[in-house]
């Protein structure tokens, strides 16, 4: 899991720095565990533009991931590491021993071969799923479930990893990524381990062609538009925003809060990760 800068051979290539995909063991993804992918370019059912600067990009399909590990028990063998499109972590496809087939998230060191375990029994080795009340305390972890069942929601990005801080009643302490500090249920399962690809914040896309494979669109600055587009537009030569910076449809922007109810695990938050 490394990165390779490219030659300069074109303006495009210069300073591109891409993955060297050393740890993908095939290019076939398993037919049986892929689903479409309908684009919606950013627009909702009524065909408005909800999410702006989306559209267009290469042709994908969906992985589908065990993100709850509920086959308690059964072990499982890695047969392949894999390049999945729509994240950016790596996918291994794991075969069980009474031989259904599943994707999980690749953590470091997972190499093809090795067995998994997920449930209480299980030991504590990377790549295995346990509850949160049944691994040591400094253990690393990551595909942390949020509501026990539900499946995991926490900590599923490349190089991602929290950390099992204490124990108190149905709770344990886990210090996340952002430095957050956060209880979560002690019944709810996590994998050991860190997630691989870590190096995926050194790539450099180089490009605005790889950009537009990615299906993001470009951005406008406001105050190149006219006032009718946006407040900040208008005037003669260039002019800043005058006054303080808004969103095109007039709301305050840089550090506004715009969050009107608080979500029910806020109160699970021990330490903020907002200092």
């Amino acid at each position: 899991m490394g990165t390779r800068k490219i030659n300069p051979t074109s303006p495009g290539q210069r300073g591109m720095i891409k993955s060297d995909y050393s740890e993908i063991t095939t290019s076939t993804p398993e037919k049986s565990l892929l689903q479409p992918i309908r684009k919606t370019a950013g627009r909702n059912n009524t065909g408005r533009i909800t999410c702006r600067h989306k559209g267009g990009g290469h042709k994908q399909a969906y992985r589908v991931i065990d993100f709850k590990r509920e086959k308690f028990g059964i072990p499982a063998t890695v047969q392949t590491v894999e390049y999945d499109p729509n994240r950016n972590v790596r996918i291994s496809l794991v075969v069980y021993a009474d031989g259904e087939k599943r994707y999980i998230l690749t953590p470091h060191e997972l190499k093809v071969g090795d067995v998994i375990v997920s449930g209480p029994t299980a030991e504590i080795q990377t790549g295995n799923a346990l509850p949160l009340e049944l691994i040591p305390l400094g253990t690393v972890v990551h595909n942390v479930e949020l509501i026990p069942g539900r499946g995991a929601k926490l900590v599923r990005t490349a190089g991602g990893s929290a950390q099992l801080m204490a124990k108190e009643g149905n709770y344990v302490t886990l210090k996340m990524p952002s430095s957050e500090m956060r209880m979560v249920r002690k019944e709810c399962l996590a994998t050991i381990g860190v997630l691989g690809n870590a190096e995926f914040k050194n790539l450099k896309t180089g490009k605005a062609g790889r950009t537009r494979h990615l299906g993001i669109r470009p951005t406008v600055r406001g105050v190149t538009m006219n006032p009718c587009d946006h407040p900040h537009g208008g005037g003669e030569g260039k002019t800043g925003p005058g006054g303080n910076p808004k969103t095109p449809w007039g709301k305050p922007a840089l550090g506004h809060k715009t969050r009107k109810v608080k979500k029910t695990s806020d109160k699970l938050i021990v330490r903020s990760r907002k200092r």
